[in-house]
């Protein structure tokens, strides 16, 4: 897992091409763009952009991707995301293939990432997260997440 800033995102370009055509179009992107799915690189990279408002972190589900990288990039708002690592989680929905995503039970300890607007984090495979919690209220937030494959299916 990886915390920065969108501002402060280009030292990580290093982690191959795919995730810095991901940055890159983050960077130039339009905080105002429409919700819904957008085309960076095909299959490769793209774009899913939502709108919502958080909420408890106990109607939150703790989940994982084993074919995609997560860069998640709140554009606008404040949000909490729970993250642990993968080994300490144990799984309660069987991995789906079709929106390659693992949903897994609390696990015994995770830590906390208050996510303001510009703040972005990046979620290997091996990280589980949990998005969409209240800090310290509900907030309503715009993120824009770019997912960036790292293997086939």
């Amino acid at each position: 897992m990886i915390l920065t800033t969108l501002a402060d995102s280009a030292v990580y370009e290093v982690l191959g091409p795919r995730v810095a055509a991901g940055l890159r179009w983050l960077r130039s992107v339009d905080p105002a763009i429409a919700d819904g799915r957008h085309p960076i690189e095909g299959d490769d990279v793209w774009a899913l952009v939502s709108s919502y408002e958080t909420g408890p972190a106990t109607e939150k589900r703790f989940e994982a991707h084993r074919v995609y990288v997560d860069l998640q990039y709140v554009a606008a708002g404040t949000e909490r995301i729970l993250h642990a690592p993968l080994e300490t989680v144990e799984v309660a929905e069987p991995y789906a293939e079709s929106n390659d995503i693992t949903w897994f039970a609390e696990p015994p300890f995770s830590s906390s990432l208050l996510m303001r607007t510009g703040d972005l984090a990046v979620f290997h495979p091996e990280d589980a997260h949990k998005p969409g919690c209240m800090a310290g209220g509900k907030h309503a937030v715009k993120k824009i997440v770019v997912k960036v494959r790292l293997r086939d299916r």
